[in-house]
């Protein structure tokens, strides 16, 4: 179990990445090429820990076979792409409070599919055995509806992909805790479960960032090379990339 200052150091960590995440954004308008780069470094960092763990310890790491890969943890990979990239592009449209505020509704979500996996007892029995469910349950659906019905700066663009992004996070928790309880897959250590998420979660993202993105980031990539062929005083080299 987690002791307090190991929780509290997960709360700051947390926050102040989010933080830093939405002051990004209001800068560097692409959302998803940051994430894009947030999940190869993840992978790189990942691939680096475990070779590391098998120098030490001497065995190899956890290889899941091809099968199994895309028919288990694809689907993982798929969800957890979709949830953190469309939180991320929310960012543009919406406002930190909007963004708090609505991301919390997927603790519905998780119990939702959890009861749907089978992973908790069903309804009636869940809510007989602990009553305080029901009440946490309403308190988050009426505190969402209040909230929103009371926003006079509510963007229903970004609304709608926030609300989305809790919607799939539900069914990205519940179908990663089915993968780590598949104990023959080996994936119970979080960096081998990382490791493996990494590359499909990139592939899931990536048509998304080339229809969103892909033409204004290339237009920025040249606008950018043509601004420090021009200060490095290649003018020809400029009127190249300016033709090109």
């Amino acid at each position: 179990m987690a002791c307090p200052v190991q929780v509290l150091c997960l709360a700051v960590r947390t926050v102040s990445l989010f933080l830093f995440f939405y002051w990004q954004m209001k800068c560097f308008h692409y959302p998803l090429f940051v994430t894009l780069v947030h999940l190869t470094i993840v992978f790189c960092l990942s691939s680096l820990t475990r070779l590391a763990m098998q120098c030490w310890t001497g065995k190899p790491g956890v290889m899941v076979n091809w099968t199994e890969y895309l028919s288990k943890v694809s689907p993982v990979a798929m969800a957890t792409a979709l949830d953190i990239g469309l939180s991320n592009w929310s960012f543009l449209f919406i406002t930190m409070c909007v963004y708090t505020m609505t991301k919390s509704s997927v603790v519905l979500f998780i119990l939702f599919f959890s009861l749907v996996f089978k992973l908790e007892e069903p309804i009636v029995a869940l809510f007989l055995q602990n009553p305080y469910l029901i009440v946490m349950v309403l308190l988050i659906a009426n505190g969402l509806f209040m909230f929103t019905v009371k926003s006079t700066q509510l963007n229903m663009k970004g609304f709608i992909m926030i609300l989305l992004a809790s919607f799939i996070g539900g069914i990205r928790w519940t179908l990663t805790q089915v993968l780590i309880q598949k104990a023959e897959l080996g994936l119970q250590n979080p960096i081998d479960t990382m490791y493996h998420l990494q590359p499909l979660m990139f592939m899931g993202l990536l048509p998304l960032f080339l229809f969103n993105e892909g033409e204004a980031f290339t237009m920025l990539s040249n606008l950018l090379m043509i601004v420090h062929a021009c200060q490095s005083g290649h003018d020809i080299e400029a009127l190249f990339v300016c033709q090109c």
